[in-house]
């Protein structure tokens, strides 16, 4: 695969782009989603487990990858399990990448709704960022990657701002007692908690736009890391104002605590407004970066020009994003979808990786 010096990416920016694949909705939700599978206080240790068992999926997937450093995981599970095998599981793939880029654009949607524009039809918000999205898309990966250096600082600094200005509506007393009702009840929320880090798999697709393949692993870990510190201080935050029974009742409990204080004197007393605009840049950045991956998979698996494909996409984003009738079905997609990625990217790099290996040095590898 010959990539072209514009198409080439730093290993700073294949982290960025990792980053914001992970933040999509999962700071919105995931203290909902994780406290319900918990019932204690003590979903941020299930959250840092969740990271961990991420980042050594993701190590597992850049070893397999850097196997191929020239090759994107659509052009290489071919060469390793065959031509049909190898063509079942990269449909596997783009459909994947199709759910998720779906599941984005019509979370953005709902969260448009909620906060800002509640009388807008659902397909006008949702074709809109469509056709954004395909006009960032269609000049590769290094514009996608320059933008989400622009966003992850935004992101970063408005977030914590926000966050731990809820400290006046803090109570320590939510978070207690550490531990109280054992382990089991950490260990429940841990598969939660792990599908709220999908997003290292893109990492199968970056490795042959890197400058520097050979630092794939630094760039997945600390890829991972920032979002696991992000949930944690989420998940304290979010439940220590709210209370655990408090955020299981609630669609967005981490737009909720912003709604839930005021800062006078300021020139913004209320910041759920400014927060929002930061997440959608944050979703915005998962659905581009999905809808590149199901274009360029399509693109190499028929010798094509992506481009074609990318304007071909746009129905199927738009369907699949009208699927959900209403919040709930919306949820369970999302539910449908992080199963999807837990086998698709917990089992299968495994067993990729071990044919390859028992094949011998019969590829080009990464020293």
């Amino acid at each position: 695969m010959i990539l072209s010096p514009k198409d080439q990416i730093t290993t700073p920016q294949a982290a960025v782009i990792v980053i914001n694949f992970i933040l999509g909705t999962g700071l919105l939700t995931l203290p909902r989603s994780a406290t319900e599978k918990v019932h204690t206080p003590d979903v941020w240790i299930s959250v840092i487990l969740g990271g961990i068992f991420t980042m050594i999926a993701g190590v597992i997937m850049v070893k397999l990858s850097q196997q191929f450093p020239q090759k994107t995981f659509y052009q290489y599970s071919i060469e390793i399990v065959g031509k049909w095998v190898g063509g079942l599981l990269n449909l596997f793939i783009l459909c994947y990448f199709l759910l998720t880029c779906g599941f984005q654009l019509r979370s953005m949607a709902e969260v448009i709704k909620y906060l800002l524009l509640e009388s807008t039809p659902t397909w006008a918000i949702t074709m809109i960022f469509m056709w954004v999205g395909l006009y960032l898309i269609f000049g590769g990966i290094n514009p996608i990657a320059r933008l989400f250096e622009i966003i992850l600082p935004v992101t970063v600094i408005f977030f914590l701002v926000v966050v731990f200005m809820s400290f006046k509506i803090f109570e320590i007393d939510n978070l207690r007692p550490v531990l109280g009702e054992g382990v089991v009840p950490v260990l429940r929320g841990v598969k939660t908690t792990a599908l709220a880090f999908t997003g290292p798999e893109i990492m199968l697709l970056l490795i042959p736009f890197m400058k520097q393949p050979q630092k794939a692993i630094k760039a997945l870990l600390f890829g991972v890391s920032i979002p696991l510190i992000f949930y944690v201080i989420t998940v304290v935050m979010v439940i220590g104002a709210l209370s655990v029974e408090g955020v299981v009742t609630r669609t967005w409990p981490t737009l909720d605590l912003i709604r839930s204080f005021e800062v006078s004197g300021l020139i913004f007393e209320r910041f759920e407004s400014l927060l929002l605009v930061v997440w959608i840049m944050q979703i915005f950045s998962t659905f581009t970066i999905t809808f590149y991956s199901a274009a360029l998979g399509l693109a190499q698996l028929s010798k094509k020009s992506i481009y074609p494909f990318m304007f071909g996409l746009l129905p199927i984003l738009y369907i699949i994003a009208m699927i959900p009738k209403n919040i709930n079905d919306q949820f369970k997609l999302g539910d449908f979808v992080g199963n999807v990625a837990l086998w698709l990217f917990g089992l299968l790099p495994i067993l990729l990786l071990i044919i390859s290996r028992v094949k011998g040095g019969k590829y080009e590898t990464i020293t």
